[in-house]
């Protein structure tokens, strides 16, 4: 007998789950209540992220659609004020950069015209250029054909063509197959491009195929432009590389755009929107602990009758600490589940209706799950220590 008093009193880890539980179960209207005070802010955090996210991913799509990451290189002025020429391997070179995801050249030929047929006067160019395209260009500016074929490796070195939008536009071409005249030499249009938001110089150009381009003028042709992709991250660098990669006996005769204006609006926007998600989620996480704290403060105040004849019959003071912190936990995670589910289907009306696509990163949900945990662990330990430091004479009375 005298060991049986003196063994040391147990409470299982599943036991007090399911004391849990049955603390929640008991008072369901409050339990529903105060884990929906905690979705609510969970929910605000979720569809805060998950808003701001979606709209950033349609404001990437937009900013890359400016060419965010598109570098021009050309030739510049020489120390004495000469125009300079850019070699002929200009665009080999710069692909051979470690951060270059593509690079093509364009080169205007200048002396010669493009016509609708040779009835047209040579003096009517009617604003069109003339120009050296490789088979890259489509790719490094993002551009899309609206009829017929780029250029192959056979078609670019016969007297076959590739309209600008602008360019079909004066000549009356509206489909593969036809004849225009460029110089003295009647070619064959293999396609037609849409209009290209990021090279607008080409909408109004007749391109030809670089051996081609060299066949009407009687020699190897200098690029005029060099489109450069880099990777978003190290555009500057790149930047920086190039002259010396094109011209390495005089790279300041080379001209290199700066990144586009989109690129500081993008990293903006990311800075804006980091700021903005912290301190909302913070907010919301602030309230949810309340919450939880909130609800915990008042069970222990109505139940201590309840803990003082648990303490009477043998729990020690860890038993009810536990037993409480347990129940703070479990209301913390359905509050937790309640609100990303909720906060999830909020962010994904929101983005179909404006037509945004939906992004929400996934670890900010186990993140909303996980932050819920934790601060529903630290706003019921103080509850939980005061139930445990109740007397059980004094519950008994209360």
């Amino acid at each position: 007998m005298s060991r049986a008093l003196g063994q040391r009193s147990r409470l299982r880890w599943s036991d007090v789950g399911r004391l849990g539980v049955v603390g929640l179960v008991a008072r369901p209207t409050r339990a529903v209540l105060s884990a929906l005070g905690i979705a609510i802010g969970i929910a605000a955090m979720i569809a805060v992220v998950g808003i701001s996210t979606s709209s950033q991913a349609q404001l990437r799509g937009q900013l890359d659609a400016l060419g965010t990451n598109l570098l021009v290189v050309s030739a510049g002025k020489s120390f004495f004020g000469e125009q300079t020429e850019l070699p002929v391997s200009a665009a080999a070179s710069t692909r051979r950069l470690a951060d270059v995801e593509g690079a093509s050249a364009t080169a205007e030929l200048q002396d010669l015209g493009a016509y609708r047929s040779e009835a047209v006067p040579k003096t009517r160019k009617g604003g069109l250029t003339v120009q050296t395209a490789d088979a890259d260009l489509l790719d490094v500016l993002d551009a899309r054909l609206a009829l017929g074929s780029w250029f192959t490796a056979g078609t670019a070195a016969y007297p076959v063509v590739v309209l600008g939008s602008d360019a079909a536009e004066v000549l009356g071409v509206t489909e593969p197959g036809r004849h225009v005249v460029v110089g003295d030499t009647v070619h064959v249009v293999a396609g037609i491009l849409d209009r290209v938001v990021l090279a607008p110089e080409i909408d109004a150009s007749v391109l030809v195929g670089e051996a081609e381009g060299a066949a009407l003028t009687g020699a190897p042709v200098h690029p005029t432009s060099v489109y450069v992709r880099a990777t978003e991250d190290e555009v500057s660098q790149v930047r920086d590389l190039v002259p010396r990669t094109v011209s390495p006996a005089s790279p300041s005769d080379v001209d290199v755009t700066r990144p586009s204006d989109a690129l500081s609006a993008k990293q903006a926007a990311d800075q804006a929107f980091t700021g903005l998600l912290l301190g909302l989620g913070s907010v919301a996480l602030l309230v949810g602990g309340i919450g939880v704290a909130n609800t915990m403060v008042i069970s222990v105040l109505e139940r201590r009758r309840e803990i003082g004849l648990r303490r009477a019959l043998g729990a020690a003071r860890r038993h009810v600490r536990r037993q409480f912190l347990v129940e703070a936990l479990l209301l913390s995670l359905l509050g937790g589940v309640g609100g990303v589910v909720l906060g999830l289907g909020v962010t994904a009306v929101f983005a179909a209706v404006n037509g945004w696509p939906l992004s929400v990163p996934p670890v900010v949900l186990v993140g909303g799950i996980v932050a819920t945990l934790a601060i529903g662990a630290l706003a019921g330990a103080w509850p939980a220590v005061r139930a445990a430091r109740i007397p059980p004479t004094v519950a008994l009375q209360g």
